[in-house]
């Protein structure tokens, strides 16, 4: 008989491809097959020629990018050696999540369907477009193109004589149980911020725990928007970036909410346990420590403050023990309730721990060790550098607006890592941020002869700040910026800098204080009014334009 081994794999940047390719990943235990579920980039890609049967779920990302666990994965599956007959054995699909309103609409699932064909694989479908435009979002398409996959997978791979499927009514067990551990068991609740290994640069799996040096206001008291300049020092870190790079900074949440989510849960915080997975074969999740409090899981690892997804009310329902409970969380799992789900979590931005406030008959009954199937984990944050290596040597430096706004709840919506960065105050004590930094989207040019025009509005400015000093420290001239704010009393972001260097002939500067008269004035508008200066440039001195961040 055939071997029922299905392996998906999946490339996401937010975490909505990983949840679907973990959705169709317990269909298939459902269906009795061996299943595995990995990111792209994990996968040893080698062994890709001997898999039968393989599902592949993922995001686009940018201007048509692979999101950043598939990268590698990418770069050797475009390689020109690679045979036209690879992947002959191999019956395949590919789901992709985009956006319709880009361009290049689910680019990397198109391009992957077609080179996977180029390589001998046999598509069992064509490839599925999800859309976060559809008014119930992607699973519009997820939801028939499955029952259509799962038609296809069984007529290949029949359910084994004597089985059926199992019914969505039975809860499968958790992919890990907690070994609870005596008390003396872990000395301290260490966090995220360990030493980098030696020799080791910083990364997602090792973060370099960075003291933070300051953390700045530069908007007005009086301005609705809290904008802070914040300065981490990475000396013996072998952190090295250029103007454009990015830093990744791991959040936690704060220990109200982490307090609120064990009262809920009636777990104790101080409780330690070793997490063991149920089915051989299953890897520990590698950014989680152990052994491991309670606390430290709810306050590193688990994202508490997201939005609920579909899969989250799916099996919080099987939980229930309240019967108005249990139906409300069937129908916002149900494909029918989608258009209900989106309107009680997406509109309003609720969060996972509001919701779990919603359902407290059910909340109360969640076993400890679905915790990891229920909840995500906390994912880093992307910040560009709003500095430059060059004017300040083992420093990095962010300018963070902090987010906060009003949905129909009661409560303000607030950023889970801005908010947690404005809290911290270095003058109170040893302020460590877990961090590492990544290559970013822009270059700017070696030339020194290259004049540079950047169009940067609010906190879109910080990586122009970075490449200004940086090419300044250089001595180079021929740099042209446009910044856009509300009011230049309120949100001029480091005006004295720029008004220094334009003094000192290193610095064009154009401004557009949008509410600062009766009509409004945009960046658009000041580059029309310049529009001579910008051609000199673009054609004289084959200038390059940047844009980041959006108009106000």
């Amino acid at each position: 008989m055939t071997e029922r081994r299905l392996l998906i794999l999946f490339g996401s940047q937010t975490g909505t491809a990983q949840d679907t390719a973990e959705r169709i990943g317990r269909e298939a235990k459902r269906r009795h097959f061996q299943c595995r579920v990995e990111a792209l980039d994990s996968y040893d890609v080698a062994n890709l020629i001997n898999e039968l049967l393989v599902v592949f779920v993922c995001a686009t990302t940018g201007q048509g990018d692979p999101p950043d666990n598939m990268k590698m994965f990418w770069r050797f599956l475009f390689r020109k050696n690679l045979p036209p007959t690879s992947l002959c054995q191999m019956d395949y699909a590919v789901l992709g999540l985009g956006d319709s309103s880009y361009p290049k609409f689910n680019f990397i699932a198109k391009k992957l369907h077609k080179r996977v064909l180029q390589l001998g694989g046999n598509p069992l479908l064509p490839v599925a477009l999800g859309d976060d435009q559809h008014d119930l979002g992607p699973d519009a398409v997820v939801d028939p193109w499955l029952l259509a996959l799962w038609d296809k997978i069984l007529a290949l791979y029949p359910l084994p004589p004597g089985l059926e499927v199992i019914s969505p009514d039975v809860c499968l067990p958790p992919r890990y149980t907690l070994h609870y551990l005596a008390e003396d068991s872990l000395h301290s609740d260490s966090s995220l911020l360990q030493s980098t290994p030696p020799r080791t640069l910083p990364s997602e799996l090792h973060p370099f725990a960075a003291r933070m040096v300051s953390n700045q206001r530069v908007t007005a008291e009086s301005h609705f928007q809290d904008v802070r300049l914040i300065e981490f020092d990475v000396t013996g870190s072998g952190i090295t970036f250029s103007a454009g790079d990015v830093v990744m900074i791991q959040p936690q949440n704060c220990p109200e909410d982490v307090q609120q989510f064990c009262q809920l849960l009636r777990l104790d915080p101080d409780k330690c346990f070793l997490l063991k997975p149920t089915e051989p074969g299953t890897a520990l999740p590698a950014h989680l420590l152990q052994p491991c409090t309670i606390r430290h899981l709810v306050t590193h690892y688990l994202d508490i403050s997201c939005v609920p997804r579909r899969s989250f009310f799916e099996l919080l329902s099987h939980f229930s023990t309240n019967e108005l409970e249990r139906e409300k969380l069937q129908e916002f799992s149900s494909a029918q309730g989608q258009e209900e789900l989106y309107s009680y979590c997406n509109r309003p931005r609720r969060t996972t721990l509001e919701a779990l406030w919603d359902f407290p008959h059910t909340t109360s009954a969640i076993p400890p060790e679905y915790l990891l199937d229920l909840i995500p984990r906390i994912r880093p944050r992307a910040f560009s550098i709003a500095s430059s290596m060059l004017a300040h040597p083992g420093r990095i430096q962010i300018l963070v607006a902090v987010v906060r706004y009003k949905t129909r709840l009661s409560r303000p919506r607030r950023g889970l890592c801005s908010t947690w960065l404005a809290s911290l105050n270095p003058e109170q004590g040893d302020i460590r941020v877990p961090l590492w930094v990544k290559k970013g989207g822009m270059k700017f040019p070696a030339d020194p002869d290259t004049s540079v025009i950047m169009i940067g509005p609010g906190t879109g400015v910080a990586p122009f700040r970075a490449a200004i000093q940086e090419r300044v420290a250089k001595g180079q001239k021929g740099n042209c910026l446009f910044f856009g704010c509300r009011q230049k009393s309120k949100d001029f972001y480091c005006q004295a800098e720029w008004e220094e260097l334009v003094t000192k002939g290193f610095l064009m500067l154009f401004t557009a204080f949008s509410r600062d008269q009766e009509e409004k004035v945009y960046v658009q508008h000041r580059i029309r009014e310049n529009g001579r200066l910008l051609w000199e440039l673009l054609n004289g001195q084959s200038a390059h334009i940047y844009l980041a961040g959006l108009p106000l």
